[in-house]
């Protein structure tokens, strides 16, 4: 039995190390691209906001899963101080709210995370943080670079 919990922490592990690796690859992907194309409403590319919304959603889904995939091995996120003890849709929809709220405002305070949740709604905060002015300064960089070009 030791064997198999130990394995089973080694492959929650692994998929976390994978799940950061996408976030991470598109959150950079959208900082460094610098090629964009020019159709544009109100001097916003389109692919630069869809590109933001799908980068927004990977995060959004990725850490939820990481919430989501850790509560099978401990208490990750509490409700109202105590620990959440619903169906395993359930865990999933409330590791999901937690990983928006957490990504798009600095939470309501419903619900908190816990050991190592914390260290994710730590970075999954500052990407939150960071997302918002990379698509300004693209944005910028994007008007100035056409401007440039005439």
């Amino acid at each position: 039995m030791h064997i198999f919990y130990k394995g089973c922490v080694n492959v929650l592990w692994i998929l976390a190390y994978l799940i950061l690796i996408i976030v991470f690859s598109s959150v950079l992907h959208f900082i460094f691209t610098k090629q964009w194309k020019s159709t544009r409403v109100l001097g916003i590319a389109y692919e630069v906001f869809y590109t933001l919304m799908v980068i927004y959603g990977t995060v959004i889904i990725g850490f939820g899963l990481l919430y989501f995939l850790f509560s099978f091995h401990d208490v990750v996120l509490m409700e109202n101080d105590q620990a959440f003890s619903g169906s395993t849709l359930a865990t999933w929809w409330q590791s999901l709210y937690f990983s928006g709220v957490t990504m798009l405002t600095i939470g309501y305070g419903d619900i908190a995370p816990l050991g190592i949740g914390r260290l994710f709604a730590l970075i999954q905060a500052l990407i939150g943080f960071i997302l918002p002015t990379a698509f300004v300064l693209k944005v910028v960089h994007l008007n100035y670079e056409e401007k440039e070009q005439k």
